[in-house]
């Protein structure tokens, strides 16, 4: 009977014990994310030394390189010394666009994209567009060398810009409206 109560008293112990953690069999040590970030990485130093080849063969034009990873130039600066406004958030810009490939081939040209009016920063419109906005003053045209992070990326536009394209984007801007003047929409 003793052995019967010592076994009962063991077993009770033994099965009040908290469960312990299962550990997966087979752990990621991250190895994978490291290696894309690495062939990003060469990527991108990629492209941005071909647009540096093909802006070095254009010496007549002065390019200016932007803080956020792109290049431009003006087509067509303003000279008017009370034109100082650039868009800011919400504001919105109402402007003209056409897109190239880096080698200067149309891809868009005029007229195939319609006149936009966009509402700075609270509308979808791909990343390098969005920042260069934000550069012009209205009446300008300013020709966009974008890397393709910064234009469409590794998914491309879905018509005719392919994965990890660069594009040239000309931009005319023609009118921007402050947020605050903006009538409701019923």
């Amino acid at each position: 009977m003793r052995i019967l109560i010592a076994l009962v008293f063991i077993i009770s112990i033994v099965g009040c014990k908290s469960p312990e953690a299962r550990y997966p069999v087979s752990q990621n040590s991250g190895s994978y994310i490291d290696e894309s970030v690495e062939r990003n990485k060469e990527m991108i130093a990629q492209e941005e030394d071909y647009i540096k080849q093909v802006m070095g063969k254009n010496t007549d034009t002065e390019y200016l390189n932007s803080a956020d990873g792109f290049w431009y130039y003006y087509n067509n600066k303003s000279t008017d010394s009370t034109n100082t406004r650039t868009p800011e958030f919400g504001d919105i810009v109402v402007f003209d666009y056409t897109i190239s490939s880096i080698e200067g081939e149309p891809i868009y040209a005029e007229g195939e994209k319609p006149t936009r009016e966009y509402a700075m920063d609270k509308e979808k419109l791909f990343t390098g567009l969005r920042q260069g906005l934000k550069l012009m003053k209205t009446g300008e045209t300013v020709t966009f060398l974008f890397p393709s992070h910064k234009a469409f990326g590794y998914y491309g536009d879905q018509e005719k810009i392919g994965s990890n394209e660069p594009i040239t984007a000309k931009v005319t801007l023609h009118e921007i409206k402050e947020e605050s003047n903006q009538e409701p929409k019923n």
